[in-house]
């Protein structure tokens, strides 16, 4: 029953809960360090805390504490203490040393030093002196240097005990166990548990926060799924009293609540796997349920009522570069999600990255900081009440409770005047006016404002092909629900353009004019082809229209941006959210011409493995994964567009895991690719000339050897 004198170690954030939780533990004199919790007890308390903490890093017994002004110091102090009274002869040991001083100016110099002092006091009583073993020690020895002043102790842990030992493979990016722990605490699950609530995690990976939270709901010590501690053969070590903790410890479990859920879902079949073999493992399997969904397929358990419960969600970080644009969609998902099935619930949301957590959408009543590792990381708490409005996303509005709609940018009046002059529709004029928007077209107030244009005769045949289009468009757009489509496609030579309406944005692109067309009369057509636009929906010239001049340039010049203005939209298409730029690039992100082969795709890809070769932004395998493919593969050479597709698939909650992103050359990568594939979309290029590669490919000389390569990959049937 000595008293004795230990520190608890733990991430950065963490201390205001260890400190509690170790007085529960029967620890005294608790107190907050930068470092973590000092405290006193007996050994039986460290014991405790070895194997109840869920919060600890690691637990040390603290043999001494003086100054050391230099390694001389160092070395003296560290000699006087009875090192054979912790460490067996011929036994082994390591130092971990922390901190620096005008003498001591690296870590390794200072456990150098510390080993020294050790192996000569065994020699000075003449005993065998203890060997270093880094990897597996009898006894780990932990110094700190702090301001002059040295803090020995022996490590009572051995691994960090956030390795709870239930976790061998943890896969990517994995949250720490205490702090997970941490989350869940803050979040309020321990009164929660209490109360029979239930718990679902929408991206469970290999399942931390599922695993945690129902050790937490049964009060099993988190520390017995671990194979050793650093006191194992510590001479210091009691064994029976050890003994006697554990079993407490194990007699301490419960049952859950009766009608309690933890459930988990990850789109990620293999992160499924992994959290089962886990669950299993611990046998969980009666509480802890884990499904392969993605986020966009997520709705509220119906089977019973679950007017209230916690959501728990770690979403990928964003940690590569080009990724936060995507993961800002993710996040955005995530909140509409949280907004339209869980209304009464509480959340708890963790990410590194201020600017994604602000995309959720939902206002955060509290906010924590925590440390893990070298990441600094806040946990966001949402109340999911009926005053927690979705805030519009910038750049987007949110459309008859679907989420996502119409851009509301610079094309926001665009959108109003095209959508008015298409369906004839009052009401939505009026809608758009009552919003506030101002110099819409077609509208009274605008047209008071502002006389019709004068055309030129060329312009005004123009307008009227326009007006033949969309009258016979109409019923059609109104059967269909197709936002995106093309109005006009070079009918008249004079007017080589194509005319695309993307949910109400207007985009025009030449077709390259002939060498006998001069440039001054392609100008002056091109001229006549927005003034008919203007004309037929009303647009003032405030308002913007996408246009793409096909310029005679020579070389790179013809293939660079457009613009450089990176504005986005997204538009529906079936199931499917995409991406558009309208300005920056010669194509829009959307071939408007592939609707059915992508709406066939949809149809075909359930339960199947997908091939995409030259896909481009991935919109044919964002539908191929919405309409239930197993797996995904998207290759391309570009960045740019591999990027755009992550986006894409952040945009509609689907995992990238699943659904893969491949930069390669498509022939180099079909000959090393040894997988078959269900379903190929093999959509080349006419011509590919890219400094990524040192061969270009043309359509028309190398096709048969790419579609015989193609075939390869295919599976029998």
């Amino acid at each position: 029953m000595t008293t004795l004198k230990f520190m608890a170690t733990c991430p950065k954030g963490l201390g205001s809960l260890l400190g509690p939780e170790l007085a529960e533990l029967g620890a005294v004199d608790v107190r907050e360090t930068v470092a973590g919790v000092e405290f006193s007890g007996s050994l039986a308390v460290a014991y405790r805390a070895c194997l109840h903490s869920r919060f600890a890093n690691r637990v040390l017994l603290i043999l001494s504490e003086f100054a050391a002004a230099d390694a001389n110091d160092l070395y003296e102090g560290v000699l006087r203490l009875p090192w054979h009274e912790h460490i067996a002869e011929r036994g082994t040991l390591t130092v971990d040393f922390a901190g620096r001083s005008s003498d001591i100016r690296n870590t390794q110099f200072g456990a150098q030093r510390v080993k020294d002092a050790i192996v000569d006091g065994f020699r000075r009583r003449g005993m065998e002196r203890p060997n270093v073993d880094t990897r597996s020690p009898d006894v780990r020895i932990n110094v700190r240097l702090y301001r002059g002043k040295l803090t020995v102790a022996i490590d009572l842990s051995g691994n960090s005990l956030h390795r709870r030992g239930y976790r061998s493979d943890p896969g990517k990016a994995p949250l720490k166990e205490n702090l997970a722990a941490a989350m869940l605490a803050r979040a309020g699950w321990p009164a929660a548990a209490e109360a029979g609530l239930s718990l679902i995690d929408p991206m469970c990976g290999s399942g931390t926060l599922l695993i945690e939270a129902a050790l937490m709901a049964i009060r099993r010590p988190v520390g017995l799924a671990r194979q050793g501690y650093g006191f194992d053969k510590w001479l210091g070590h009691n064994p029976e009293q050890w003994a006697a903790i554990v079993a407490d410890g194990r007699a301490q479990e419960c049952a859950p609540p009766e009608g309690m859920e933890i459930r988990g879902y990850d789109g990620d079949i293999r992160a499924v796997r992994r959290a089962e073999s886990i669950v299993a493992e611990l046998g969980l399997e009666q509480l802890v349920r884990v499904r392969a969904k993605s986020l966009n397929e997520l709705t509220r358990p119906s089977h019973r009522p679950m007017p209230k419960g916690l959501l728990v969600c770690n979403p990928p970080w964003g940690e590569r570069i080009g990724e936060v644009a995507a993961m800002k969609h993710l996040y955005r998902q995530l909140g509409e999600v949280m907004h339209r099935e869980f209304q009464g619930w509480d959340a708890a949301v963790v990410t590194s990255n201020t600017d994604l957590g602000r995309a959720v959408g939902l206002r955060s009543h509290r906010q924590y900081s925590f440390n893990n590792g070298a990441i600094d990381i806040r946990l966001l708490l949402f109340a999911l009440t009926a005053d927690n409005h979705l805030s519009p996303q910038p750049g987007y509005a949110v459309s008859g409770g679907q989420g996502v709609g119409l851009a509301a940018n610079v094309w926001a009046n665009s959108t109003a005047a095209v959508s008015d002059a298409v369906d004839g529709d009052e009401s939505a004029r009026s809608t758009q006016q009552n919003a506030g928007a101002k110099h819409i077209a077609g509208t009274p107030e605008a047209k008071s404002n502002a006389q019709a244009p004068v055309l030129t005769e060329g312009a005004q045949m123009f307008a009227n092909r326009l007006r033949k289009n969309r009258r016979k468009l109409k019923s059609w757009l109104r059967q269909s629900g197709v936002g995106c489509y093309r109005l006009y496609d070079a009918d008249m030579p004079e007017y080589a353009v194509a005319v695309d309406i993307y949910e109400g944005h207007i985009h025009v692109a030449e077709y390259a004019p002939p060498k006998n067309i001069d440039e001054a009369s392609a100008t002056r057509r091109f001229d006549e082809v927005v003034s008919g636009i203007r004309a037929v929906f009303e647009l003032p010239e405030s308002v913007d229209i996408a246009t793409k001049r096909r310029q005679r340039q020579r070389g790179a010049d013809q293939y660079g941006k457009f613009a450089q203005r990176q504005e986005q939209s997204v538009v529906q298409e079936g199931q499917a959210r995409l991406l558009v730029n309208l300005h920056d690039y010669l194509d829009t992100g959307l071939f408007l011409d592939h609707r059915p082969l992508r709406s066939w795709l949809a149809k075909e890809a359930k339960g199947k493995h997908f091939l995409n070769l030259f896909c481009y932004t991935g919109a044919a395998s964002i539908q191929a994964a919405l309409g239930g493919a197993t797996t995904s593969t998207s290759v391309d050479l570009s960045n740019t567009y591999l990027n755009w597709y992550r986006e894409n698939l952040a945009l509609n909650g689907l995992s990238e895991r699943q659904h893969r992103a491949e930069r390669s050359d498509c022939v180099a990568w079909l000959e090393a690719c040894e997988r078959t594939f269900d379903l190929i979309l093999l959509d080349p290029p006419s011509f590919s000339n890219s400094k990524a590669t040192e061969e270009s490919f043309d359509v028309q000389r190398d096709h048969t050897g790419l579609v015989a390569l193609a075939m390869t990959r295919l599976a029998p049937g």
